[in-house]
């Protein structure tokens, strides 16, 4: 953006020039040749308007042409209200001068680019990029929006809105109207400014307000002033509507509209549970510190948008990765592992961890109390793997079963990717399984089977028994070698390995997140999955080939 977007010798009109006379038509000899027949007076003597684009209750956009440099641009004609005193009309002028300014510096594709702003017979008007395609509202009258779409969506509006808000600038009228679906998947946050002139000042001075209530947070409602949590809000509005097709607040009157927005708590979206509908709800908690922040927000929005398979479990035989499998870090069909956008932020990937286990592991995290004598907790299952364990195991109902038959491995993968517990039975390397668990944190420290695949391991082992045999439990917290950044996420195996007769053992392995709640939760299931783990015959002996 530069400052001379006016016509020669007439200073920008940034500087908000003083009302002017009502532009006369141009004669039809001297128009441009690309005026369209019937193009009404041109703004600022350089907007020719074409066409009204549309309208609603903070003004009138227009489709015009740029005459200076004979482009097609949006134009938005705001709604000053005529009751104003001059003095309350020039604030708004200075506050407009401000806003644009913000509005210009804010340097994001999904920001729609604000070209120029314009005084005409005292009302100013806002020149915009003219973005090609429908707003969120009018693709949401065809049909609510798949979480993952939705998602997409919400991450170009919160880019959008971190940029803005970076630059000082707060957008107080985030909806689906002013979210703009432009060509090859773009999206565009437009009507910066704007809403911030008007919602402000009527809802500060007479307590009416412009704008749309139902997406509008609590405390400015209540006149507090209002921080980039208002906006993040008003996202968490949009991406409730965008997969159950409406506001939760919305009301057949404005006031009870109002009071929705002030005490009613929705319910969770049902078309889109999990990490999505959790996020949402958080984003709608009335107390605007208890907000999650920007990158809380879009490690989850990145998770459900571009949700990154990895590795199904890596089950190994005496410390080797099994055949076919892959190694710790690499990618594997069918699971998911933490997203590594989560490495962006410490507090973001707590955040999203604990959200997915507040709903994903809603029955698993009932584990608190123990079993009641033989019975697993309630949201478990016990499950007779007597063909390749020999042995019963209790897992999460929810957890899906893998298995590989050679080897003599099952697996269970947690849906939200978050834990995976691993079962396998294996030959030791030496008579002492102590020893063997010694071996097996040496080769951790060192990076894995191959040292590629695990860095900053930090390995404890002690003994322990089971089912009144000699055992050893490891606990491996470790970097992926992969991993890149000043702060990577940290992950953990919680192992327990079971003596059986002469060299062969049981494996039990838990995998978690090595840090937050997460980890909490973690150190719990692997607590219940020991305590339900039966073996039956010890004297199995080794599939390993």
């Amino acid at each position: 953006m530069n400052d001379n977007g006016g016509r020669m010798n007439e200073p920008t009109s940034y500087g908000l020039q003083p009302p002017r006379p009502p532009v006369q038509p141009v004669p039809a000899q001297q128009r441009h040749p690309h005026h369209e027949p019937g193009a009404g007076p041109a703004v600022g003597g350089r907007y020719r308007l074409l066409a009204r684009l549309g309208h609603g209750g903070m003004g009138t956009v227009w489709r015009a042409r740029d005459e200076v440099v004979d482009r097609e641009v949006a134009v938005k004609e705001p709604r000053v209200p005529d009751h104003l005193s001059e003095q309350e009309r020039g604030n708004i002028h200075l506050r407009m001068q401000r806003e644009a300014r913000a509005a210009a510096r804010i340097d994001h594709p999904a920001v729609v680019t604000v070209h120029d702003v314009v005084v005409e017979d005292g009302r100013p008007w806002v020149v915009m990029e003219l973005v090609r395609g429908q707003s969120l509202a009018d693709r949401l009258q065809e049909g609510t929006l798949d979480p993952r779409e939705a998602a997409r969506i919400g991450l170009e509006v919160l880019g959008a809105l971190t940029a803005a808000h970076e630059a000082g600038v707060l957008h107080r009228d985030v909806k689906p109207d002013n979210v703009l679906l432009g060509r090859a998947d773009r999206v565009v946050l437009t009507d910066f400014g704007i809403a911030t002139i008007e919602g402000e000042q009527r809802l500060t001075e007479t307590g009416a307000f412009v704008g749309s209530p139902e997406f509008v947070a609590p405390e400015r409602l209540l006149g507090q002033r209002p921080g980039p949590e208002s906006d993040l809000w008003s996202l968490g509005v949009v991406l409730y509507a965008a997969v159950e097709g409406m506001s939760p607040f919305r009301r057949t009157n404005t006031p009870a509209t109002l009071q929705a927005v002030l005490s009613a708590e929705p319910q969770s979206p049902a078309r889109a549970p999990g990490a999505f509908g959790d996020l949402v709800m958080r984003l709608l908690r009335k107390d605007p510190a208890a907000r999650p922040g920007p990158a809380e927000i879009r490690a989850v929005l990145e998770a459900v948008a571009r949700p990154v398979p990895v590795a199904a479990p890596v089950p190994t035989v005496a410390g080797q990765a099994l055949a076919g499998q892959p190694s710790a870090g690499q990618p594997r069909p069918g699971n998911r592992w933490v997203p590594p956008v989560l490495a962006e932020s410490r507090g973001a990937r707590f955040g999203l961890l604990g959200g997915l286990l507040a709903v994903v592991l809603a029955a698993t995290l009932l584990i608190m109390n123990p079993f009641a004598g033989d019975e697993p907790p309630p949201g478990w299952q016990l499950r007779p793997e007597r063909e390749l364990l020999r042995a019963e195991v209790t897992v999460p109902q929810e957890y899906k079963r893998f298995q590989d038959e050679q080897y003599g491995a099952v697996w269970y993968a947690d849906p939200s990717g978050v834990f995976e517990i691993d079962f396998w039975h294996a030959e030791a390397k030496d008579d002492d399984l102590g020893a063997d668990a010694q071996g097996r944190k040496a080769k951790y420290e060192k990076g894995g089977t191959n040292g590629l695949e695990m860095k900053e391991a930090e390995v404890t082992v002690k003994g322990v028994q089971h089912q009144g045999r000699k055992a050893s439990e490891l606990v491996v917290d470790y970097v992926p070698y992969s991993a890149t950044g000043d702060d990577p996420v940290r992950y953990r195996y919680h192992e327990l390995l079971i003596a059986g007769e002469g060299k062969t053992y049981w494996h039990l392995r838990v995998k978690m997140p090595a840090e937050g709640k997460a980890a909490t939760d973690g150190e719990q299931i692997y607590a219940e999955v020991v305590k339900g783990l039966r073996i039956e015959d010890f004297s199995a002996a080794s599939t390993e080939g």
